[in-house]
């Protein structure tokens, strides 16, 4: 069983920067990608960035040239830098890893940017 816990969400002014964590769980064995999703209130789930086992990564045009997403093996745990936020990137943000075709979700972190 995969669990995913996330940290380093708060309240940021516009033009801060913020940096995630995603600590998982279990064997790195069988795990294809890694990922960061939003989900803003009234809207649906969107891709944030990816990021897959050969270290190619993806990201949403909303967010390219303003965040990281990064990974350490060691320590089994994904990043989000975050920088130059804006107010519309405000949302509750999920983690989220494929194993052996099966996708777990963190529980999400709040992100809130004020203008």
């Amino acid at each position: 069983q995969v669990q995913l816990v996330e940290s380093g969400g708060g309240l940021v002014q516009a033009g801060g920067s913020l940096r995630l964590s995603c600590a998982a769980s279990g064997s790195r064995i069988g795990i294809t990608a890694m990922g960061w999703y939003r989900q803003a209130p009234g809207k649906q789930r969107e891709l944030v960035a990816i990021i897959n086992i050969s270290g190619i990564t993806v990201y949403a045009d909303s967010v390219k040239g303003r965040f990281t997403t990064s990974r350490d093996n060691a320590k089994n745990t994904l990043y989000l830098q975050m920088n130059s936020l804006k107010p519309e990137d405000t949302a509750v943000y999920y983690c989220s890893l494929r194993k052996y075709s099966t996708d777990y979700w963190g529980q999400g972190t709040q992100v809130t940017v004020s203008s």
